[in-house]
């Protein structure tokens, strides 16, 4: 999307939906994760996963035919709809059908899955539309829709039902709410007019805030021990990460004036460094707490987001910030995991759907923020005469807090490793990197 967006832009006009074009995906991410989680402890995971599938390749439709940008962010609302359901559903698959001491193992090979998408999809959708235009990016991807839903359905049909009582679920409303807060307060981060920013930052909190204390699990806010934090602290990991993960290609190419070329060896560098974190963290795992991964995953991401602050002085040669960035990867690898388990190990047996979609409605948030505080960094510093180096400086600031209080928050975390979670496990939730 990243790679074809500008020539969408020209095509289609409605420059003002840009961002929309992400921040409907993401959104609509929330709401599918809650639907299927709970879905899923209600019937299993095959329904969910059939209606994560056909609303994904339905939005990838839209798109593909949109007559204009808001039909766009349309499609965008119904594949995020689609994609937040279908890792939901694939968690709850690991955990009632994995043995404890392979999970580590699949959330690795879950992790280098995206290691060719990542580097391939953005040459290869530039290539189709150079040759097919860009609408083939989105109907192009229907085929493969359809492929990886005959390979999982009849594992996930032989799964059937959860055992025991049906756990409290979660309201859908909730999801439609907080989805809605969410959306205003991204509003008001990038509103240039302050009475707007605050009335839309007010405004999202006021519809977001209750809904969203009645989706995660109580306690979550106050970092209360045991689940609650694993939440909490899988929100403040993305936010760190990503905060900073927003503004490198942005710092190389117009604040240190690189090509894109140079900037794409940062993002390519940290998404391959993700991968090497994760069978990093299923080694070490095997003697450490899941806690002191998490804590040193933590601090090589603080080390990264201090790299590029350093890239940012004169005289400082650019492959500073590519292996700065490469380290916040491994860091990334290393903790992201590690809370996938923990959660495994705290939720409750029979609300596995339920805990999943806690833990992508925290990492969905923790994604949308912190790069919507970083950009209403830019967007301060526009309206101050900063300069852009001063600027980005304040968005990595930004995503250092939120990882220095996430370090705070480990004390919280249970202290029970990877490696010697209880047997009584066996039937409990893992995530996904």
């Amino acid at each position: 999307m990243i790679t074809i967006m500008p020539r969408v832009a020209r095509d289609l006009g409605g420059l003002n939906l840009y961002g929309w074009v992400f921040s409907a995906f993401m959104l609509g991410s929330l709401v599918g994760a809650v639907a299927a989680g709970r879905a899923a402890d209600r019937g299993g995971p095959a329904r969910p996963f059939i209606a994560g599938l056909v609303l994904f390749g339905v939005g990838l439709a839209v798109a593909g035919f949109a007559p204009s940008m808001a039909v766009l962010v349309a499609g965008r609302a119904l594949q995020g709809l689609g994609a937040g359901a279908v890792p939901a559903v694939s968690y709850v698959a690991i955990g009632r059908g994995l043995p404890e001491d392979l999970r580590a193992r699949m959330l690795a090979v879950l992790s280098t899955a995206w290691v060719l998408p990542g580097l391939l999809g953005p040459v290869l959708s530039a290539e189709v539309t150079d040759l097919f235009g860009w609408r083939w990016v989105f109907v192009g991807l229907i085929p493969l829709v359809a492929v990886a839903g005959l390979l999982a359905l009849p594992a996930l049909i032989a799964l059937g039902r959860p055992a025991g009582q049906p756990a409290p679920e979660h309201r859908l409303l909730d999801a439609v709410r907080t989805a809605a807060g969410s959306g205003l307060l991204l509003s008001g981060l990038s509103a240039r007019n302050p009475l707007s920013a605050l009335a839309l930052l007010i405004g999202g909190l006021a519809v977001g805030l209750p809904a969203l204390r009645r989706l995660l699990p109580e306690g979550t806010l106050a970092a209360h021990r045991g689940l609650p934090a694993v939440i909490l602290s899988r929100g403040l990991l993305t936010f760190a990460f990503f905060g900073g993960d927003a503004f490198v290609t942005l710092t190389i190419t117009t604040v240190l004036h690189h090509s894109t070329a140079v900037a794409s060896l940062a993002i390519t560098g940290s998404t391959l460094a993700w991968t090497v974190g994760a069978w990093l963290q299923v080694r070490l795992g095997k003697k450490w707490e899941g806690r002191d991964l998490i804590r040193l995953g933590l601090g090589l991401i603080l080390i990264g987001i201090a790299g590029l602050v350093l890239s940012l002085r004169p005289g400082v040669p650019v492959g500073e910030a590519v292996a700065a960035w490469t380290c916040a990867g491994v860091g990334m690898g290393l903790a992201y995991a590690p809370t996938s388990l923990m959660m495994l190990v705290e939720a409750s047996a029979g609300r596995e759907g339920r805990a999943s979609a806690s833990l992508n409605l925290s990492d969905v948030l923790g994604t949308a923020l912190g790069t919507g505080v970083g950009g209403a960094a830019l967007v301060a510093g526009a309206n101050r005469g900063w300069s852009l180096a001063s600027a980005v400086t304040v968005a990595f600031a930004l995503a250092a807090i939120a990882a220095i209080v996430a370090l705070a928050l480990t004390q919280r975390l249970p202290l029970r490793g990877v490696a010697r979670a209880t047997p009584e496990a066996g039937n409990k939730l893992a995530s996904t990197g």
